[in-house]
C-alpha cells in the first residue's frame, strides 16, 4: 500500500508549546509537566464514552453467540493489545483464544521493533486468515496515528466477512476511523516528546482497553458486584483472592468458603452459589449453567 505521510498535520505529532523547554527544567518540574499533561488523558477518554459503549456492546454479544475479540495493532498499539488480552483468562477464566492480540511482526515485534512490518496492509489481512477471524468476531484496529497500514489491511478484511470493525485513534478524522463501523478517538494532544505517541497516546489507549474487556466480561456475568467471580487460582495469590472473594460474596466464613471451595473444584461461581443457595456443587454447578453464568440471575431461582 502506498500511503504518504504528513506528520505535520497529526495531532499525535505536533509540537507541544508546554514541553518545548523540557529539557532545561529540573527534574521536579520536567516531572510535573509529564504529570500536568497526563492528567488530560482521562478527560479526553469521556468524551469517547459513547462510542466505547457501542463498542462494549458489540463485543459483549459477540462473546455471547461464541465470536472472539481480536486486537491488532504495531509497535506500542500492538503491544497494548497483547497486553490487555493476556491479562483476560487468568482475571475472568476466559479461554486464552477468546481474546487475542495480533502485532505486526509476530512475536519477535512483542520485544523490539520489526522493520517495514508496520507497513505491510496485506500482513494484517494475512495475520486475521491464520487465526481463521470470521464475520462472528470483532476486531478493533489499534493505531495512535490512525493510518498504520497494517491495521488498515486487517479492517478492511474484516469488513468484507461482515464483522464488526473497531477502529481506536488518537488523531480526529483518521484512516481507521473512517474504515471501521465504530470508531473511537480520544484526542490527548501534542505529546510531551514531540511524536512518541507511546505517552499520553498510549495512555489513552490503555484505558479504552481496559473498559472494552472490563466492560464485556461484566456484561457477559463474568463479575459479580464488583468481583471477578470466574478469577482463575494460578498462585498462591490467586488462592487467597478466591476465598476471599467467596467471603466477600456471601458473608460466610472462612472454613465455609474454602469448604465450598474444595467441593466443587475450585469455580468461585459455584462455590458462591451453594453458600447462598444452599445447593450441593453439582446443583448449583447445574444452575449456573441453565442461567448463562449469571449469579444473580441463579440465585433468583
Amino acid at each position: 500500500m502506498n500511503q504518504s505521510i504528513d506528520l505535520k498535520k497529526m495531532v499525535t505529532e505536533s509540537r507541544n508549546p508546554n514541553s518545548e523547554h523540557i529539557d532545561n527544567l529540573s527534574t521536579i518540574d520536567m516531572l510535573k509537566v509529564i504529570n500536568n499533561e497526563d492528567k488530560k488523558v482521562a478527560l479526553a477518554v469521556e468524551k469517547e464514552l459513547d462510542h466505547i459503549a457501542l463498542a462494549v456492546d458489540a463485543i459483549s454479544q459477540a462473546f455471547m453467540q461464541g465470536g472472539r475479540l481480536i486486537y491488532s495493532g504495531a509497535g506500542t498499539s500492538g503491544r497494548l493489545g497483547i497486553l490487555d488480552a493476556s491479562e483476560c483468562p487468568p482475571t475472568y477464566g476466559t479461554k486464552p483464544e477468546m481474546v487475542m492480540g495480533l502485532i505486526a511482526g509476530g512475536h519477535t515485534a512483542i520485544f523490539k521493533a520489526v522493520e517495514n512490518a508496520e507497513d505491510n496492509a496485506l500482513l494484517g489481512m494475512n495475520d486475521l486468515k491464520a487465526i481463521e477471524f470470521n464475520q462472528h468476531d470483532v476486531l478493533v484496529g489499534i493505531a495512535a496515528s490512525g493510518r498504520t497500514p497494517y491495521v488498515i489491511g486487517g479492517l478492511e478484511y474484516a469488513n468484507q466477512l461482515g464483522a464488526t470493525t473497531i477502529a481506536l485513534s488518537c488523531n480526529p478524522d483518521s484512516t481507521i476511523a473512517k474504515i471501521a463501523k465504530i470508531a473511537i478517538t480520544p484526542v490527548v494532544g501534542a505529546e510531551v516528546v514531540t511524536g512518541s505517541s507511546r505517552m499520553k497516546a498510549g495512555t489513552a489507549q490503555k484505558l479504552v482497553l481496559n473498559m472494552l474487556t472490563t466492560g464485556s466480561m461484566i456484561k457477559i456475568g463474568k463479575v459479580y458486584g464488583n468481583l471477578m467471580v470466574d478469577v482463575e487460582a494460578t498462585n498462591k495469590k490467586l488462592i487467597e483472592r478466591q476465598v476471599n472473594i467467596v467471603i466477600e460474596a456471601t458473608g460466610c466464613s472462612r472454613e465455609q468458603a474454602e469448604s465450598a471451595l474444595s467441593e466443587c473444584n475450585r469455580h468461585c461461581k459455584t462455590a458462591i452459589v451453594m453458600i447462598l443457595t444452599q445447593l450441593s456443587a453439582n446443583e448449583a454447578k447445574e444452575l449456573l449453567i441453565k442461567n448463562h453464568g449469571f449469579i444473580r440471575k441463579a440465585i433468583k431461582q
